[in-house]
């Protein structure tokens, strides 16, 4: 009976022991939204006309390009900030 009465205790005494918990922020989600944007293509000065319009729309496309993904990155980690505030709270 002894023994008992002192296994509850040393339950009970075990649980209201605080244990601190460390949360860290979460990790970026990829390789891929860490890599820098590539550079826009310049113009030489002797273009004729198509390379001027091949080389816009190129431009255009990488920057619509890294824009969608910047755009996305800034949207996940607000997301996630909002998670992580809410947890510690």
């Amino acid at each position: 009976m002894k023994y008992l009465i002192v296994l509850c205790t040393l339950f009970i005494t075990a649980c209201a022991i605080p244990v601190p918990v460390t949360v860290s922020f979460p990790s970026s989600p990829g390789k891929e939204v860490t890599v820098a944007c590539p550079q826009l293509k310049i113009l030489n000065d002797d273009a004729k006309l198509s390379d001027v319009a091949r080389i816009t729309t190129e431009n255009f496309t990488t920057y619509y390009e890294c824009s969608i993904k910047v755009d996305a990155w800034n949207e996940w980690y607000a997301e996630q900030k909002k998670i992580f505030e809410k947890a510690g709270k």
